[in-house]
């Protein structure tokens, strides 16, 4: 029995996790008036999860805010978008509850999406932008049309919408928390999920959100319900679990050296409890790993990783210093393509190289934290950093100054020296091979039209208004010393997302090995592949997984809410 007994709390659900998806869970239940008692392996300090630390993107589709900017979406090509960036292919097995959650949250998004979060007080900034704009195929990987819409106050602003309810419901007697409760089995009788059981680790109260905390026990806990949603998280930061599932015959070798991009807690481990306990896992080879992280030189995690959010103009050369070639060798166009060109040169990196010119307009990073201006809600310093001052942003500027991966010279000699310097496995770059591959790239800016890739989809990218106010810079040559410093970067694999998980219908019931629902156990976020064992398919559009822990979550509080 618990050290730490709920007493005469008798809960209605069990929530395993309290992120962004067991949050929503509880807030449509507890808005039924349904009884809840919520778990996690962390402290309070880190209700929310890994939403916190985002970006705060959601995905919408013929947006007010679209419209504005002059864009045009719809229903139909938002679906055609996200069905060719899928592939979805196993239709008779893995894909079939995938592609009918692809369905029904493209019309989600769609629809009643925005105003279901803006009934809650979320708003999104006046500008979209442009993620994964796509492999150069009109039915195949890639946005349109800029669809993601950042959240005016990032990711803890997405938090704060249903975490203040779900603690006004706490005071009410609605809810119950127990911190640093780690489940360890699902309880199950005569086929059903009546509870959990696990450890209560040691208490970390005062340990500062995302830092990791200790594994030892104090005590043992049993508690019972009529069913239990698992939403504890993805598998970011369990890097043997992601080499051991690795797609390399789609994508490459596993790499060897990677950074994390999720907090130490992201282990993956209730997706074996839930499997043993009877629930089904599909898609275990799909996951979204960025190739564009660096080492964060602040960590709060160990391996502590940032993602750069480039825009278009930055050349990428592989470690061996030759040009990626086509659409995903275009920044920010397609990452599932980007990634499979540089683990075939058999190395785990890249390089971007830019000047000055390109950083201060184009690079943003990922994270609340190296946002403050958005997360903050301080409309003078978003002015200052983005539109209207000199430089680029305050973190970005850190990082070109404090990251281990940044290279700054006047000078390409000076520039390929110091990214020589920070190669790994003994690859040296020819500084004229990489001269010549830019002067060539230069010679195509003299026009506004030309037969380079890249070039072109930087001209496509000034073409929409906030590309052209704060996210393309002005087409010019990279070797013009009036644009210089030279910058390098380096760029490494970075854990983020599971793409597959547990198999889910769409109240979020998960699926046995039989076909059937579990009786008593549901699934939603990124343990269930943001939906159904993996919504995305084998890509991603970006602004999709905070959204896909939204309508994941809600479909699960929905669904207990009329049943029990």
């Amino acid at each position: 029995m618990s050290t730490h007994p709920q007493g005469d709390f008798q809960p209605d659900v069990i929530v395993v996790g309290a992120g962004l998806a067991g949050l929503v869970a509880t807030h449509e239940l507890a808005k039924a008036g349904k009884k809840v008692l919520v778990l996690d392996q962390e402290n309070r300090n880190n209700l929310g999860g890994q939403a916190f630390w985002s970006l705060g993107g959601l995905f919408f589709v013929d947006s007010p805010e679209q419209r504005r900017m002059g864009i045009k979406d719809s229903h139909e090509l938002a679906l055609q978008d996200w069905m060719g960036s899928a592939g979805f292919d196993r239709l008779d097995d893995e894909d079939v509850w995938p592609q009918r959650w692809a369905e029904a949250y493209v019309r989600f998004a769609a629809t009643e999406k925005r105003q279901y979060l803006r009934d809650l007080g979320l708003k999104s900034l006046t500008f979209v932008g442009w993620a994964e704009r796509g492999d150069g195929r009109a039915t195949g990987h890639g946005n349109s049309v800029p669809r993601f819409h950042l959240t005016w106050g990032t990711g803890p602003e997405v938090v704060r919408v249903f975490l203040e309810p779900v603690l006004k419901a706490e005071q009410q007697g609605l809810v119950r928390f127990a911190f640093r409760h780690q489940v360890d089995d699902l309880v199950v009788e005569d086929g059903a999920i009546v509870g959990v059981r696990g450890s209560v680790l040691h208490t970390d109260d005062d340990l500062a959100r995302g830092v990791k905390s200790s594994r030892d026990i104090v005590g043992e806990f049993e508690e019972r319900a009529a069913a239990v949603v698992v939403s504890s998280g993805g598998i970011g930061h369990n890097f043997e679990l992601m080499r051991r599932n690795w797609p390399t015959d789609r994508v490459g070798p596993a790499p060897e050296h990677m950074i994390a991009g999720v907090p130490a807690h992201v282990d993956g481990r209730m997706l074996a409890i839930t499997e043993a306990a009877g629930g089904r896992i599909v898609n275990r080879d799909r996951m979204w790993a960025y190739v564009e992280g660096v080492h964060n030189w602040d960590p709060v995690w160990p391996d502590h990783a940032i993602r750069i959010l480039p825009g278009p103009s930055s050349m990428w050369f592989d470690a061996n210093g030759k040009r990626l070639e086509g659409m995903s060798g275009v920044p920010g166009a397609d990452s599932i393509g980007s990634m499979k060109q540089i683990l075939a040169t058999g190395a785990d990196y890249s390089w971007f190289v830019l000047d000055q010119t390109i950083i201060e307009k184009e690079f943003a990073l990922s994270g609340s934290e190296q946002n403050p201006d958005w997360t903050d809600k301080d409309i003078p310093l978003m002015l200052k950093d983005r539109i209207i001052g000199k430089g680029a942003t305050g973190p970005v500027e850190a990082f070109k100054e404090h990251g281990e991966d940044f290279v700054v010279a006047d000078t390409l000699e000076q520039l390929v020296d110091g990214m020589n310097k920070l190669g790994r496995g003994g690859r040296v770059l020819d500084v004229e091979t990489i001269r010549t591959t830019i002067e060539a790239r230069d010679r195509q800016v003299d026009n506004a039209f030309c037969k380079d890739a890249q070039v072109m989809a930087i001209h496509n990218g000034r073409r929409e208004r906030t590309g052209k106010i704060m996210r393309v810079a002005k087409p010019h040559k990279i070797l013009d010393p009036a644009h210089g410093p030279l910058i390098a970067v380096r760029l490494n694999i970075l854990s983020r997302k599971t793409l597959g998980g547990l198999e889910t219908n769409l109240d979020s019931q998960v699926m046995g090995a039989d076909g059937n629902p579990v009786s008593g156990l549901y699934a939603a976020g990124e343990v269930a592949g943001f939906g159904g064992g993996g919504v995305h398919g084998y890509n991603a559009l970006e602004g999709t997984f905070l959204g896909g822990c939204i309508f994941s979550g809600r479909a699960a509080g929905l669904a207990l809410a009329r049943d029990l």
